[in-house]
């Protein structure tokens, strides 16, 4: 099946380059891709000296996808990461021992786009077409569940590796028919192709599970709980300051990640603010991960792909270290 070939793929990207946790202060996180604005809340926490007053040495590694960073925290290879909560259950079911700490995009930001001048309008037009993206993406391991969901079969369409930042161009140059993407890059795509482009959001057809979320190693959890409970509080102190005041977050971003433009990733940050707002973080907490919204998640994980090893889970997040006098503010949302 392809979800199995994708985590095939993720596997054999993770354990090369898994290292060890180290010591207790000296701690790995590894993104879900390369660092765009939903990732510097941690930027800027680091240059504000956060961890490090917490006796946290941090160390923030680039991503091959959440397929990969779920087994590269999984296997115990880095403490801690950022993944897509479904492609997480999924390693779980394998065997990675992972937990969810916090939410990151409360609403799913996968989405699909395509160039209407190319035959596509929906994703009934998807059947014979390319779609490109990373073998660890997200997407494609969640593919069945997206093709169940729109009424399409699984395997109608073939992938076609694509690097995160190459998207557009195999877009514009016709290597591919559709991208798979986040919806916090949406407005770059839209100043590229104007009128032309087409998208559907997958909440648009009934699926809006969590998206990208802050996962740690169970068992370096289970050693280190006061380390990994700072953690979580200062990241969710962090996120909170950047929906308050964007500019400082940016700022650090940028000056520890080249080749970032600031415009865009200013619209980033907008889209993103969305993605994190929902019910719960706004009541919550900041980060809040509902219960039997990661049931129905589950049930979608098992119906649309499959769990190799049934578990509860409830055990596979947890809400104990968010601070929930930290919320959401959704004032702070244009749109």
């Amino acid at each position: 099946m392809r979800h199995a070939r994708a985590f095939g793929l993720a596997l054999a990207l993770a354990l090369p380059t898994a290292v060890p946790a180290g010591a207790a202060g000296a701690v790995n996180l590894v993104l879900n891709w390369t660092p765009t604005a939903d990732h510097s809340p941690f930027y800027f926490a680091k240059a504000q000296g956060w961890y490090e007053k917490a006796g946290i040495d941090l160390t923030i590694e680039t991503g091959k996808g959440s397929g990969v960073s779920s087994l590269r925290v999984g296997s115990g290879g880095s403490p801690f990461g950022i993944a897509d909560l479904a492609t997480m259950l999924v390693a779980r079911s394998k065997g990675a021992d992972v937990v969810a700490l916090m939410s990151i995009y409360a609403n799913t930001g996968q989405t699909f786009y395509w160039l209407k001048s190319y035959g596509v309008n929906g994703p009934k037009d998807f059947p014979g077409h390319k779609i490109g993206n990373p073998p660890g993406d997200a997407s494609r391991v969640m593919w069945p569940a997206f093709a169940k969901a729109a009424g399409i079969a699984p395997d109608s369409v073939n992938f076609v590796n694509v690097g995160p930042t190459a998207k557009i161009a195999a877009l514009k140059s016709h290597t591919t028919d559709i991208i798979s993407d986040f919806y916090n890059e949406h407005d770059l795509k839209v100043i590229e192709f104007g009128s032309d482009l087409g998208y559907v959001n997958w909440k648009d057809i009934g699926l809006n599970p969590y998206g990208n979320s802050l996962i740690v190693n169970g068992a370096f959890m289970e050693k280190n709980p006061k380390l990994v409970e700072d953690f979580v509080k200062i990241t969710q102190k962090a996120y909170a300051a950047c929906v308050a005041d964007a500019a400082p977050c940016l700022k650090a971003l940028l000056d520890n990640v080249s080749g970032l433009d600031r415009e865009n990733q200013e619209r980033q940050w907008e889209r993103i603010k969305y993605l994190m707002t929902d019910e719960f973080t706004t009541t919550k907490a900041l980060g809040w991960i509902d219960g039997g919204r990661m049931k129905k998640d589950y049930e979608l994980v098992q119906t649309y792909l499959g769990i190799e090893k049934p578990f509860d889970v409830q055990t596979a997040f947890s809400t104990k270290m968010l601070d929930t006098s930290i919320k959401m503010d959704p004032s702070k949302v244009k749109n």
